[in-house]
């Protein structure tokens, strides 16, 4: 089965569930790392995230796919929690996250870096805008940056 059609089977049963639950699903990956795959569920809510909380997702789509058999091959599933310092990967979390310390890394420099630090100011036009301490706002366009990362600040969130 194509890695596509896994991840869009595994959204389609697990959508419906972790909505009960008052959760969402940040993303699905299935990967192979060195000789393994991985099943990779990340989950989110408004309150953070238990371990409680990954095994019901994950008793849950255990069983799913244990009836319908989608992945010939064998697999390890996770399924987790973004953490701290998540990874943004949808537009609705740029928005979510305005006002919040963040790390862009990029795959060519801009001014001479590869990894800018920055409060995001917004998604704006597919740019991501941040205010750099150093270097005032920067303005990128999205398809610049390889990955927009949470910057845990715990002075501000205390």
């Amino acid at each position: 089965m194509k890695k596509k059609r896994v991840v869009d089977v595994v959204e389609e049963l697990l959508t419906p569930y972790v909505k009960t639950l008052e959760m969402e699903i940040v993303d699905v990956e299935f990967v192979k790392e060195g000789p393994y795959r991985y099943l990779r569920i990340t989950i989110d809510k408004e309150t953070p995230v238990t371990l409680d909380d990954c095994q019901l997702v994950s008793q849950y789509l255990n069983s799913k796919l244990d009836s319908i058999d989608p992945i010939e091959e064998q697999y390890f599933l996770e399924v987790t929690s973004p953490g701290v310092e998540r990874i943004l990967k949808k537009d609705k979390e740029y928005e979510k996250f305005v006002g919040r310390k963040v790390l862009l890394k990029l795959f060519q420099p801009y001014e001479g870096q590869k990894a800018i630090t920055g409060t995001l100011v917004g998604l704006i036009d597919d740019h991501i805008v941040i205010d750099s301490e150093h270097m005032g706002r920067v303005d990128l366009p999205k398809s610049k940056v390889s990955v927009t990362k949470l910057v845990a600040d715990f002075e501000q969130e205390g």
